[in-house]
């Protein structure tokens, strides 16, 4: 696309001159009377929010009057911007200009009653121009291999909406799959995350940095970005932040995506977040003006990232994307403005097929966990999983902690009932750390199985392969010995962090004893050696575990239990987003859809399931309820329930698991014990978490653990106790949660 550069600046009180440059020849010049300039300003800032944000409307006329009038405030007496605009392939316009002018919605210009900001033949970008008049700098060479993005999506407690921003990673990952992108997630959501993985990867890295997230203009009129804590609470972001965050490592593009990014407090006074993020060193950012939709965002996002991995220049990129959006009838097609310093908006990455162009080296994390006889993924797919957030960020500061610091252990066990996600969160992790290698043994480990662990792992060297299966193999030493020497500084894995995967790890890993569970016999010998090995060696690398059941931590070691919770209303809506059948709008009749997703209880593996049984032909919606019911009482006792599990427990803890399930909300300890008024209150609670008959997760707010009891058990315990008892367990239940959340909220916090 041609670059022109529109100027305009004051030459009097009453007077200014505005100029376009076209690069072939004088410049073009025409006097304008300020007053009119005022008149236009002022017809926008009244105008234009009010078309764009109130009435919604598509292709609204106004919005087009507006657009025209201010291509005939350009076009003149002299229509010279008539002459210049129009042209295959299009023009990209560089707007410099103080104040208010610069902030009008350039995006809008029509002609002939149609918006040349998404012409099919000469589109025009409009650009808002930051910097010096300096010409513009030498070409930037394409970078010979995938695109690499820094995606930060921020979701602080509290905030609503909850943004879909797995949506938004899901539809980019989807949108470049053909010519791939490393997209890299920071997922704590705060400025430190930013600042540390910025660091570790280096200036130059990636090509673009995208925050996800909800935006405003504070109190005192400064544009923030609401990123989290490190407890996942709100707090605010400054342009200023971001860019002591990024410490200049700037990428070619940083893409501010949420409402009201791109726009001017003080109808221009003061500059845009990403205005500021330009004038802080970002060669371009991209920004929102108004209020924009999840949808289209996360659209625009796609199509944008799509563009530029395919090898076109941003503003080609930008333009598409933009297409996109006004073709589909997106009624924000015109909000994303574009910040620029003088640096050319060039093609960031080279073309699929161009000689010698690099690959993506990592695999996809749910293809480590394939069913061993269907060769088929167990988990979530990066696409299709949602929800988990605070989990993952516990368990991600667990395992990056080093050895030594607060909060850091050898090993992590993902704890709780079957069907709850175990395994697909621990692909999440693997996903969230590229930078470590991975090994994932499926159920019974024994010493065999475990040295396929050369197999597994992509070594540096192929000798250094050659070297990890012979110390693996010696057996003249203990496995203790070898795998302080595999992991050893000098050793084969000593420069290569890995992630070694238990999944599923109660079966044939574990034997119960006294009640509980304790390690098998083979697993008692390389559980411990391979945790005192990383413990001893000072390793980065860590392991990850998935059970049912709670076990014992071998002795010298440290382990954190992170226990999963049924799926929250927040996860469960995104969750049902993915799903054919029980998704809103689908085909399936309300009734029956509403009976499954009940049926499921906030169990993703019973909804994955139930969407399929809902779908199944020949059935009237009779049987089809029936059979819903019947396969999901079946499924619960058979693969999540363990019904000989709960009936081999003592009648008190059954006892406590039926009052503590008339409550539907994760409650804090002092709610169970209140219900459960028992000396051995804190060992049935134990007892219970242990073998996953009740969850254990964390309170977002305290940081303190709260339990809740799946109503995927109802059918099995609401028997347990009479109809009297449950009245009474409702009574106590409602007098212990009023004083904690509502008298005394300060000293217990609450449950969201």
């Amino acid at each position: 696309m041609r670059t022109y550069e529109l100027e305009i600046f004051d030459q009097t009180s009453d007077y200014s001159e505005l100029r376009l440059s076209t690069g072939v020849g004088a410049p073009k010049t025409r006097g304008v009377d300020r007053a009119a300039i005022g008149r236009l300003i002022g017809l926008m800032e009244r105008d234009y929010s009010q078309h764009a944000v109130v009435q919604r409307v598509f292709g609204a006329p106004q919005l087009r009057d507006l657009g025209t009038k201010l291509a005939e405030f350009l076009d003149g007496d002299e229509r010279w911007l008539t002459a210049v605009l129009g042209r295959p392939p299009g023009t990209t316009l560089r707007i410099t200009a103080a104040e208010g002018f610069r902030h009008l919605p350039w995006e809008l210009l029509a002609a002939d009653g149609s918006y040349l900001a998404v012409s099919g033949h000469a589109p025009l970008l409009p650009v808002r121009a930051i910097g010096t008049h300096a010409a513009l700098t030498a070409p930037v060479e394409p970078a010979n291999r995938p695109l690499r993005v820094l995606f930060m999506a921020t979701s602080p407690e509290g905030v609503e909406p909850v943004l879909s921003f797995e949506a938004e990673e899901a539809a980019i990952l989807d949108a470049t799959r053909r010519t791939g992108t490393e997209l890299v997630v920071e997922e704590s959501g705060t400025l430190d995350g930013l600042r540390f993985l910025n660091l570790d990867y280096g200036a130059g890295y990636f090509d673009i940095l995208h925050l996800s997230g909800h935006a405003n203009i504070s109190a005192d009129g400064q544009p923030v970005f609401l990123v989290e804590n490190e407890f996942g609470g709100l707090a605010y972001a400054t342009a200023d932040q971001i860019a002591q965050a990024v410490s200049g490592r700037w990428p070619r593009l940083v893409f501010v995506s949420g409402c009201l990014t791109g726009n001017s407090p003080g109808s221009g006074a003061f500059p845009s977040m990403s205005e500021s993020l330009v004038r802080a060193g970002a060669p371009a950012v991209l920004g929102w003006a108004l209020p924009v939709g999840d949808v289209s965002a996360t659209e625009f996002a796609a199509e944008l990232y799509r563009s530029l991995a395919d090898g076109q220049p941003l503003d080609r990129a930008v333009v598409e994307a933009r297409q996109h959006l006004y073709a589909n009838k997106r009624a924000n097609w015109h909000l994303l403005r574009v910040y620029a310093d003088r640096s050319p908006l060039a093609r960031m990455v080279t073309p699929l097929h161009t000689k010698g162009r690099a690959r993506i080296q990592i695999r996809a994390a749910d293809q480590e966990f394939l069913d061993p006889q269907t060769q088929l993924s167990r988990v979530a797919s990066r696409a299709t999983f949602v929800g988990r957030r605070r989990a993952i960020q516990r368990c991600l500061r667990t395992l990056k902690q080093p050895q030594g610091g607060d909060g850091a252990a050898d090993a992590l066990v993902l704890q709780g009932m079957g069907g709850l996600g175990k395994s697909s969160l621990a692909s999440r992790l693997l996903e969230r750390m590229p930078t470590h290698q991975r090994a994932v043994w499926y159920g019974r480990v024994d010493l065999t199985k475990f040295r396929e662990l050369t197999d597994k792992v992509d070594f540096p060297t192929r000798e250094q392969q050659v070297e990890a299966n012979e110390l693996l193999e010696d057996q003249r030493l203990s496995l203790a010995v070898r795998l302080r020497r595999l992991l050893h500084v000098d050793g084969p894995l000593g420069q290569t962090p890995c992630l070694f995967v238990f999944d599923d790890f109660e079966d044939g890993n574990l034997d119960e004893r006294d009640g509980g569970h304790v390690l098998a016999p083979e697993m008692a010998d390389i559980l411990p050696a391979l945790l005192k090995a990383i413990r001893d060696t000072g390793s980065p690398s860590r392991v990850i575990i998935t059970s049912r059941y709670r076990f014992h931590p071998p002795a010298g070691t440290s382990i954190r239990f992170e226990s999963l919770e049924t799926l929250t209303d927040v996860e469960q809506v995104k969750k049902l987003t993915n799903l054919p059948n029980l998704r809103p709008g689908s085909p399936v009749d309300p009734d029956i859809r509403d009976r499954a997703i009940e049926a499921a209880a906030g169990n993703p593996r019973l909804l994955d399931w139930l969407d399929l049984i809902v779908a199944a032909p020949n059935l009237d919606i009779d049987s089809l309820i029936t059979a819903i019911e019947a396969e999901a009482d079946r499924f619960r006792r058979e693969t999540i329930l363990a019904k000989n599990l709960l009936d081999s427990q003592n009648p008190e803890l059954q006892n406590m698991l039926a009052k503590v399930n008339v409550v539907e909300l994760p409650v804090p300890a002092d709610t169970v014990r209140a219900l459960h008024d028992h000396p051995d209150a804190t060992a049935h609670i134990a007892r219970a978490v242990q073998l996953g008959l009740m969850e254990e997760g964390t309170d977002p707010e305290t940081n303190q653990p709260r339990y809740y009891v799946s109503n995927v058990l109802r059918p099995l315990i609401r028997p347990l106790i009479t109809d009297d008892e449950y009245t009474q367990a409702c009574a106590a239940a409602a007098r212990s949660l009023y004083k904690l959340w509502i008298t005394d909220p300060a000293t217990s916090g609450s449950v969201s």
